[in-house]
């Protein structure tokens, strides 16, 4: 009887039909009305009455039904009622908690210990025990690793440094850093909060001038980058004058003599980061850890046109945050003694780090979960392969809809295992956010991979998320719940028709988490913040019934790209429209999207003469319908964008001719003859899907 409680699936379904065959129809009938007919103390002349056939056949039909039921895959057991994710504040104009906090106490931190990010990474070292910490390979070997007191000790070397050569201990004194994520940046991270030093990163989508800005906006004389062509940049200004307060760089690679000289006439000191390390070492200062109220990182946001703003977040704000995220997923971070692994900075190999890597927690973008979701389709390159993936799909979609999430279906066996195993077969949870997520390959991929995929939502001024996926709640098409380190409400935007009332409106966050202001701009945080703390987002929201939260519009004509950048559309429409032959332009993107697309109104008088300068030939018409023509205008189109200094996810890869102006009369245009972008949007469906369908990138 034991021996077949260890057999394959197959098997034990063979065993059930035998359990079943070997008890006679009409003998089951009777066993059964008998048996509701006896009282308990008739069962042991019951039983002696039934023939052994029965009682055998009975009992192993009993067993194999205890074993799938102790075997059966086993729903994720959510923290709350999922039907009621998030309450209402008595007195709170509508603003809603989370129901997985402590009431509508909001929550500052999640250990006492762990206070301030130093406190977090400390607190990280002594759980740990000194296990390994930071990891990075190189092509073709294994990942490195530095262990939990390797990166303290370096992080203290790193800010002794700093300080040796003349770098303040206090949240005055900002250090830029200028990388790619690697080790060497949460080492310099680290190095800044041991001293109550503040890290001002710098990314290479700011554009020269944003950097010149933020270097002397912040006041910067130090900057830590990773490879030569940043500090060569960097210098750049310097020798122009444009930011004479710089006066240290201090690279993560090996340095040239002919960029140290370079420096040297500008009064720049050029060294590495281990020189300075070596210093430090020599020269070691006692931590001076600074306070949950002590600013730690600003954070300069590209989101709009003119100058980026400084977003300024303290320990406090960052510390919230994360214990929000650790309330809701109980997932493991530094303050447990968790291990990060970095990717080598290409994109093209970060197939193979991950198969090297094996990592358990991997955060993504949606644009990486869409390029995953294309390829495993694209794989499927007949109408049977195709057919034989949606309903394996289908399978195990219905198992996520019932809240169960695993990797050992049959289906897994023999369609999904690949896929998991190029995340390197491990993978349990998949965080995404910064743009949102297709609902179609969300509950795809949460049921090929086999693995929680969690959904967020949030700003820089509210230290990334504010909602987030609620476990077992594998729904999509919303953003999740309230974190339980802040209140949201949603407050009304008459002119859009959005209304509070209804459960519309712009969204509001509130709590430890939301940002001190913009840097030295208090017209911007007035803009940001009103003074009861309430940060506005500009993003228009809408509850469900639920408790969770869905994005449905934005307040203003700013979007998001599927890989998280911003885009400000005018800024680009103001740029194509000096293009000669465009008379109008209406630039669109779409979230889900990776890149943007146009429709564009030539000028009927000033097209033609432009055209024959060209090579083209006809009428107005037959202009407008001329592919190598239009060619040529998107390719005028994107010249003057490079020469405005607009990146290439801001230049549109795809445009539709559109023979007819946008007016008034048509509704495309307000009495003041402002686009009427939804209304637009509207219009040119169509054009719009066929141009997303015809490009790939």
């Amino acid at each position: 009887m034991l021996t077949f409680l260890i057999l394959s699936g197959g098997s034990i379904w063979l065993l059930m039909e035998f359990a079943v065959s070997i008890i006679n129809k009409m003998e089951a009938r009777e066993m059964l009305r008998s048996l509701r007919l006896l009282e308990f103390e008739d069962l042991n002349q019951f039983l002696r009455s039934v023939p052994a056939a029965t009682i055998l056949g009975l009992g192993a039909f009993a067993t194999v039904i205890a074993f799938w039921l102790a075997s059966r895959p086993k729903a994720v057991k959510p923290p709350c009622n999922l039907l009621m994710q998030s309450k209402e504040l008595e007195a709170g104009d509508g603003a809603r908690h989370s129901v997985l906090g402590d009431g509508p106490k909001l929550l500052t931190h999640y250990y006492d210990d762990a206070m301030t990010m130093y406190e977090v990474f400390q607190r990280g070292l002594h759980i740990s025990e000194n296990e390994p910490c930071l990891g990075s390979r190189k092509p073709n070997q294994p990942y490195e690793w530095l262990s939990y007191k390797e990166v303290t000790n370096r992080a203290e070397w790193l800010g002794s440094g700093l300080l040796y050569q003349g770098c303040k201990a206090s949240t005055d004194q900002f250090i830029g850093v200028f990388a790619q994520n690697r080790p060497e940046w949460i080492i310099s991270e680290l190095a800044c909060y041991t001293y109550s030093m503040v890290v001002v990163p710098l990314y290479d989508t700011l554009g020269h001038g944003a950097i010149r800005y933020i270097i002397n906006m912040a006041d910067i004389s130090t900057v830590i980058c990773d490879k030569s062509e940043k500090a060569r940049l960097l210098l750049e200004h310097v020798e122009k004058g444009e930011t004479p307060g710089l006066k240290s760089v201090v690279l993560m690679d090996p340095v040239d003599l002919e960029l140290i000289e370079r420096g040297r006439k500008c009064s720049v000191r050029i060294q590495t980061m281990r020189e300075l390390e070596e210093c430090g070492k020599q020269n070691r200062r006692a931590p001076f850890p600074p306070k949950p109220e002590d600013l730690s990182i600003v954070c300069f946001t590209s989101g709009t046109t003119g100058n980026p703003k400084g977003a300024m977040l303290t320990h406090g704000n960052v510390v919230a945050d994360f214990s929000g995220f650790l309330k809701v997923t109980e997932s493991v971070v530094y303050c447990h003694g968790g291990r990060i692994g970095f990717f080598q900075g290409d994109i093209r190999l970060l197939s193979d780090d991950m198969k090297t890597l094996r990592p358990t927690i991997f955060p993504v973008v949606p644009r990486l979960l869409n390029r995953m979701y294309d390829k495993i389709f694209s794989q499927a390159d007949t109408p049977i392969k195709r057919w034989i993936l949606e309903f394996a799909s289908r399978r195990k979609e219905a198992e996520v809809k019932r809240g169960v999430i695993r990797n050992n279906s049959i289906w897994d066996r023999l369609l999904f295992n690949k896929v998991q195993a190029s995340l390197g077969g491990r993978v349990r949870m998949i965080v995404t956010g910064a743009a949102p997520a297709s609902p179609t390959v969300l509950g795809f991929l949460r049921a090929a991979l086999g693995c929680q995929v969690y959904e967020g939502y949030g700003q820089t001024e509210c230290t990334a998320g504010c909602t987030f996926t609620t476990p077992g709640d594998w729904t999509s098409g919303h953003v999740g719940a309230p974190l339980p380190c802040n209140f949201i409400r949603l407050v009304d935007v008459k002119d859009m028709n959005y209304f509070a009332s209804k459960g519309e409106g712009e969204i509001c966050v509130k709590g430890p988490n939301v940002f001190k202001g913009y840097l030295k701009d208090k017209e911007k945080t007035a803009e940001a913040l009103d003074d009861s703390g309430w940060l506005y987002t500009g993003d228009i929201g809408k509850w469900l019934p639920n408790g969770t939260l869905k994005i449905i519009d934005r307040k203003k004509h700013i979007f998001k790209l599927a890989q998280g950048e911003y885009i400000a559309p005018e800024k680009i429409e103001n740029i194509y429209i000096r293009s000669e032959p465009v008379s109008q332009i209406y630039v669109h993107g779409d979230s889900l999207q990776a890149f943007l697309v146009g429709i564009v109104v030539p000028d009927a008088e000033v097209m033609p003469g432009w055209a024959k300068k060209k090579g083209f030939e006809g009428s107005f018409a037959e202009l407008c319908n001329n592919l190598e023509l239009k060619k040529a205008m998107m390719a005028d189109m994107v010249r003057l964008g490079k020469e405005s200094g607009l990146h290439s996810f801001e230049q549109v890869k795809a445009i539709h001719i559109h023979k007819e102006m946008f007016n008034v009369q048509n509704g495309l245009l307000t009495p003041t003859l402002k686009a009427k972008r939804p209304e637009l949007r509207d219009f040119f469906k169509e054009e719009i899907a066929e141009l997303y369908a015809t490009v790939s990138v």
